[in-house]
């Protein structure tokens, strides 16, 4: 499926409630695309009040109540270099109680089948300050009762 995007926060407000412990969802997308922007929104919607900081470093940034209504972890894979460091991360330990939300799932390598996957693109060039963004999603069976939009 394909959707224009053009607000990021109105995004993550309907991803938000679609949520529950084991979802994973990927965010892929060039440098600069929005990844960061729209984890944000989707911490902004579950209660974060603030900015979140960028994973880009910490590569884990955990969440929980009463900071927002759900465990989460934001990771950012862009830094792994190997599949020893994504071990060390134990991102299939905490399956059982967080939510993942990933920037760069491509990285894992592995088969998360029921990953839901977010791609954001830029496209069109027409000489305006800010190029127009298109989100591609791919839903899994597991999201496949969950997943409405109406962006």
């Amino acid at each position: 499926m394909e959707y224009r995007l053009d607000d990021l926060p109105q995004l993550g407000a309907q991803i938000a409630p679609m949520l529950r412990v084991g979802d994973v969802i990927g965010l892929s997308g060039d440098l600069g695309a929005g990844k960061t922007s729209l984890a944000r929104a989707i911490l902004m919607a579950l209660g974060l009040v603030g900015e979140a900081p960028s994973p880009s470093f910490a590569i884990v940034q955990p969440y929980g109540p009463p900071e927002i209504s759900l465990n989460l972890l934001h990771i950012d894979l862009y830094r792994i270099k190997n599949q020893a460091e994504l071990a060390e991360l134990g991102l299939e330990d905490a399956l059982h109680d967080h939510v993942l939300l990933i920037e760069w799932p491509e990285i894992l390598g592995a088969d998360w089948g029921d990953m839901l996957h977010l791609r954001i693109d830029f496209f069109g060039d027409d000489g305006a300050l800010a190029p127009a963004r298109r989100l591609t999603v791919d839903v899994p069976p597991a999201w496949e009762g969950r997943w409405r939009l109406a962006i």
